[in-house]
């Protein structure tokens, strides 16, 4: 599924906004607001397989050198289970469903995000059980 196809469709992180309206903005170059927009706008490239607006997006301190899909992955959905912030810093617990060859499986992820230089970036995040 690439950026084009999505315009008029639901954005992929449910927030009941279209596309074009939502994490495509991010995608094109907007700054996120929050550091839930961005955990939204990031999961929104993971379906879309923008690699390079996830590694712009990765604080440089955590950050890998490349992103590579070891075995295709098919996002299902995204549910925000919580979301905690001050000016600098931010938490974003969240539960993302996908498959991979025909097996679902789940991710329960708290992430943290920092804010810099006017944007909010990925830090890391701690699985969870669900």
């Amino acid at each position: 599924m690439g950026v084009v196809k999505v315009k008029e469709e639901n954005c992929p992180c449910e927030s009941g906004q279209l596309y074009a309206k939502c994490c495509g903005t991010f995608h094109q170059g907007l700054a996120a607001k929050t550091a839930e927009q961005l955990m939204r706008s990031r999961y929104s490239a993971f379906v879309l397989n923008l690699h390079d607006y996830l590694l712009k997006t990765w604080h440089v301190s955590t950050r890998p050198e490349t992103l590579a899909d070891e075995e295709p992955v098919r996002w299902l959905g995204l549910k925000i289970k919580d979301a905690q912030s001050d000016e600098l810093h931010a938490e974003v617990e969240f539960i993302a469903r996908y498959k991979i060859a025909g097996k679902a499986w789940k991710l329960h992820e708290r992430s943290r995000f920092v804010f810099e230089d006017g944007c909010w970036y990925y830090i890391d995040g701690d699985i969870l059980d669900s």
